[in-house]
């Protein structure tokens, strides 16, 4: 049993706190083209420095994104697929299929067909700083440009909306788009977005195990155990993340998803 500690007092203050992020990270290597600076813009308020982001500048950045997502894959990603390629321990089998996915990608990338023909859930997630002036709709304004990039463009409606409990119907616009913004930071809006494939969001598990699995023997049998129930149909990129731990369930399966896609590899 735990002994009672004594309530703090004067003679026995309580410490200051120091705030450490849960999820460190480092610094963004990732390649940004500039879309347009239409909409954005920076303002004295109080004495301040206030970034003003036009409602249009989110739902334009928000249609780029999704049409990127789509049609093209980063350039660490595509030399990932080369690199097997020039490996002399892949199999054939290894490298036909390292070849067909760039063969995709090539394809993908004249901007007429996606690489996958599930084009997924949209999935938005914003870091806004303390600094950051919008009209205060932004996930509408995020929601509307993730609809108007599958309007106009050759990508398949993923989303249905219950009628009853058993009935469904297709949405016609791949909406809802499911979007989450966090207060974080000072001067900057940072974007995460994301189209995360049914078929891939089929094969997210959550085991709850006992700390007895916790050696390295047991956990490497386990691990092949569960990662061999997968299979291998999913659709391009292809990324495998496993995360142990976690203070929940819930923030567990949320680091697996931003791990699948990269995040977090600056951690």
């Amino acid at each position: 049993m735990n002994a009672p500690t004594p309530v703090p007092s004067a003679a026995t203050p309580v410490p200051p706190y120091k705030h450490t992020p849960l999820f460190p990270l480092g610094k963004d290597e990732t390649p940004y083209r500039k879309i347009s600076s239409a909409g954005v813009r920076v303002e004295k308020v109080l004495g301040r420095d206030m970034l003003v982001v036009e409602r249009e500048a989110l739902r334009a950045l928000s249609e780029a994104a999704f049409g990127d997502i789509n049609h093209y894959l980063r350039p660490g990603h595509l030399a990932q697929l080369r690199k097997i390629l020039e490996d002399n321990e892949a199999s054939p089998n290894d490298k036909f299929v390292a070849l067909d996915f760039l063969k995709n990608a090539n394809i993908a990338a004249g901007g007429v067909l996606p690489m996958c023909q599930d084009t997924g859930t949209a999935i938005i997630m914003g870091k806004k700083g303390c600094n950051v002036i919008t009209a205060g709709d932004d996930e509408a304004a995020l929601s509307e440009g993730a609809r108007d990039a599958y309007l106009r463009r050759n990508l398949r409606y993923s989303q249905v909306a219950p009628l009853t409990m058993y009935e469904e119907k297709n949405t016609a616009n791949n909406m809802p788009a499911q979007c989450e913004i966090y207060a974080e930071g000072d001067d900057a809006y940072k974007f995460m977005f994301m189209a995360k494939g049914g078929g891939s969001a089929n094969k997210s598990f959550l085991f709850q195990a006992t700390p007895s699995v916790l050696t390295k023997d047991r956990l490497l049998a386990f691990l092949k155990e569960k990662v061999l129930t997968l299979g291998t149909a999913a659709c391009p990129p292809y990324h495998l993340a496993i995360v142990i731990g976690g203070t929940s369930a819930e923030l567990n399966l949320k680091t697996v998803k931003l791990a699948s896609c990269r995040y977090y590899d600056s951690l």
